[in-house]
């Protein structure tokens, strides 16, 4: 494996389950150690997010991520206010005083992402962070990795969907056979084209069937707007989609084409693996 991560960078890591992506973000965040090899320039602020956030603890979410924030080295009114924020934004259900314990999946994924974010990192490695998460949750995760890069923080995530990789990342790392390559594909400095669409409920006032939209190829966002539902697809498979709200009972708002740039920033700091 020959990686680098300089700056500004947002780039993914893909491939079949049991190939080594959850293996390497141990490497690169020092919580594994590589038998051979080195990794060098690993920054001093990291933020770390599992693949499974073991949550089965009575403490409220607030009061562990006051904790954790003092650990890091923040006050803990400062920690108790960012977490609050973080928790807000991200649409904890429960509210903040809900313990661990009783948290679904996603909420305490919810959970494990505000953690990561509490101190600004350099560096943030997040391990399948849309799994589990709700649709209001899955625009406001893109927003929070653009905030890092554009602030001058590194992201590296993993995801098995391929139109994930294609339209949050600048670049793909691939793994195979046990080893690392680098793919520039089709979205190498900008983003994959993609298509948003605008769902709603019928003016018929007919109930449409609920449809896991995070499950259908080339859905990258999906955000929940009142009555509507705000998807952001990848071009290629936006027929797709459009055919399974349509089959649905959707009613559809809007479909529109959009590109996303994916600017390049500076790489004042560089961690190589």
């Amino acid at each position: 494996m020959d990686m680098q991560v300089s700056a500004g960078d947002v780039l993914a890591v893909v491939g079949d389950n049991g190939s080594g992506k959850s293996t390497l973000l141990r490497i690169l965040v020092g919580l594994s150690q590589p038998t051979s090899g080195t990794v060098s320039g690993r920054p001093p602020h990291i933020g770390y997010v599992p693949d499974r956030f073991t949550a089965h603890d009575r403490i409220p979410a607030i009061s562990y991520l006051t904790h954790m924030g003092c650990i890091r080295g923040m006050s803990a009114s400062a920690a108790r206010a960012r977490g609050n924020h973080l928790l807000e934004r991200l649409s904890l259900v429960g509210g903040r005083n809900a313990s661990l314990r009783t948290l679904s999946k996603g909420n305490a994924q919810k959970v494990a992402l505000a953690q990561a974010l509490l101190v600004q990192p350099d560096l943030l490695v997040l391990d399948e962070p849309w799994s589990g998460l709700d649709a209001s949750a899955h625009g406001v995760l893109t927003e929070l990795i653009d905030e890092v890069a554009a602030q001058g923080g590194a992201v590296v995530f993993t995801d098995h969907r391929e139109a994930i990789a294609q339209a949050h990342a600048g670049g793909v790392y691939v793994i195979s056979d046990g080893r690392g390559t680098w793919r520039d594909g089709r979205h190498a400095g900008r983003r994959a084209s993609m298509a948003e669409l605008v769902l709603a409920v019928p003016p018929t006032g007919v109930m449409p069937v609920e449809v896991n939209w995070s499950a259908l190829p080339g859905v990258v966002d999906i955000v929940q707007r009142d009555a509507e539902v705000v998807l952001q697809v990848a071009r290629e498979h936006s027929d797709t989609v459009l055919l399974t709200a349509l089959q649905h009972r959707w009613s559809v708002v809007s479909l529109a084409g959009t590109a996303n740039n994916h600017g390049s920033r500076g790489n004042a700091r560089r961690t190589a693996l």
